[in-house]
């Protein structure tokens, strides 16, 4: 169906209001041409006010999808002169590209906190010298003497309460504004992914006699991974977030008793993540998102099943 307004004689000052149908009035001759068509309405609009400011009679007509700017033939030359020339005095505005949506509220970082809590009961600090927790730690020389799983289950150990109740704060944060953004499946695995990679990657950089536990490496990958969406989204300013996440690694990651290569590497494994993840559509899926992280969740599991199959049998 048709739509066509009358354009002639309105106050420009009106503009662009709906232009009501005239129907006591021969909108156009029986021949006429399309001067211009546009994609949506304002801007066949504007073109429509450039020939009436010229004294050129047009009507706007619906076509489809587009809309089309209609004029008598005896003046399509001298609209297309007055539009090109409209054009070539206004700059071409670029439309900002449509934000992606965020997954919504989530209850990761809280779950998160209370997986951690749970693991510190079970496998116990680092003082009674467990068998689960020398199983699970990241000992450089057996991760790359063929036990792997360690860059994985040491994330879920901690020395001390001290060290869980710091991981716990910051870690549910951090866990909880990366989720709201990409769902808490692909969340979890961004944090899991990045921890264990900063671990990995400290080990072989250290290569033996190095020790080390805590969620603070993939808490670092998630700052990181936050950083890398923020870089894509902002495009203009990208230097911004990443400024921002590099003082907060050396803020939060440079203690006494911090091991800082875990926290950088974590950090910047994070941030590529954040970048490979960011042009992706947001799931919206919430049996898909829960499933991914129960994949997650069971991809810890399976690392300490192996851990503690191979502890020493006394």
């Amino acid at each position: 169906m048709h739509v066509l307004w009358q354009v002639r004689g309105v106050d420009a000052r009106q503009w662009p209001r709906p232009l009501v149908p005239d129907t006591t009035e021969k909108m156009l001759d029986d021949v006429r041409v399309v001067a211009r068509t546009a994609p949506h309405e304002r801007l066949v609009r504007d073109w429509a006010l450039v020939l009436m400011a010229v004294g050129i009679e047009c009507a706007v007509e619906r076509h489809g999808d587009g809309w089309d700017l209609v004029v008598d033939p005896l003046d399509a030359e001298r609209a297309a002169e007055a539009l090109a020339a409209y054009e070539a005095e206004t700059p071409v505005r670029t439309p900002a590209p449509v934000p992606r949506e965020d997954y919504g509220r989530t209850w990761a970082g809280v779950v998160m906190a209370i997986l951690l809590v749970a693991a510190a009961r079970v496998a116990g600090p680092l003082a009674t010298g467990s068998r689960l927790f020398q199983a699970g730690e990241a000992r450089a020389e057996a991760i790359l003497g063929g036990e792997p799983w360690r860059v994985v289950t040491a994330l879920t150990l901690h020395t001390d309460v001290s060290h869980l109740v710091s991981n716990l704060a910051s870690g549910a944060l951090v866990a909880t504004a990366l989720c709201m953004i990409v769902g808490p499946g692909v969340g979890a695995w961004l944090l899991l992914a990045s921890g264990a990679a900063g671990n990995w990657i400290t080990a072989f950089v250290h290569g033996t006699a190095h020790r080390a536990v805590g969620a603070s490496t993939a808490i670092f990958g998630g700052i990181g991974a936050l950083v890398g969406l923020s870089i894509v989204r902002r495009r203009r300013r990208a230097w911004v977030p990443l400024a921002a996440g590099l003082a907060l690694l050396g803020l939060l990651g440079t203690s006494e008793k911090s091991d800082l290569l875990a926290h950088f590497f974590g950090f910047a494994t994070g941030v590529a993540g954040g970048l490979g993840t960011a042009p992706l559509p947001t799931l919206r899926s919430r049996p898909a998102q829960l499933g991914l992280a129960l994949l997650a969740l069971a991809a810890v599991g399976g690392c300490w099943w192996l851990a503690i199959e191979h502890i020493p049998r006394r």
